[in-house]
């Protein structure tokens, strides 16, 4: 399973993109799952719900599983945020896992930029950032190295340059 990050500020687009990936890389023939990491305070269960009083009443893991899906809630309760490399043993295998956050973590990703978040580039300080991809044309990244520089517009093209940089072109 190859894994590939993408990475940015909050408000650059990164899940508008993955959004619009998804399509683009099924139609090919690319099994894909997505992983996203999230703000310390969220929560997919609701009160009143039975899943909710079992972890409420101090299960470590509740898994709730319907005809139409399965979900597994973990609590950490106390122990350290799980690790990307720990997490990814729960999914089921597929021809490219999309990674949204992690940004500190060290795997190869796409860094999404947007000029009017104000915010500096990523890619200079990190290097698994393979490339950016940017609504403005942003010159030379720097950080030691050559980088391309995607247009965010064009998802196609984002979707080509990941299916390459992956090496899962065969299956497009």
């Amino acid at each position: 399973m190859k894994l590939f990050g993408l990475a940015g500020w909050s408000g650059s687009g990164k899940t508008t993109l993955v959004v619009k990936l998804l399509p683009l890389l099924i139609r090919r023939g690319v099994r894909v799952s997505t992983m996203k990491h999230a703000h310390h305070g969220f929560d997919v269960d609701q009160r009143g719900k039975d899943s909710f009083a079992h972890r409420e009443a101090g299960a470590t893991e509740v898994l709730v599983s319907s005809a139409n899906r399965w979900a597994l809630m973990h609590e950490n309760r106390g122990m350290p945020e799980a690790r990307l490399e720990d997490l990814v043993r729960h999914m089921t295998p597929v021809d490219l896992l999309i990674v949204e956050g992690f940004k500190a973590h060290a795997h190869d990703k796409l860094e999404i930029y947007r000029h009017a978040n104000g915010k500096p580039l990523m890619a200079p300080g990190d290097p698994y950032i393979v490339a950016v991809a940017s609504d403005v044309p942003i010159g030379p990244i720097g950080g030691g190295r050559d980088r391309p520089n995607l247009d965010l517009n064009d998802v196609e093209g984002i979707a080509q340059f990941i299916l390459r940089h992956c090496q899962l072109e065969k299956a497009a």
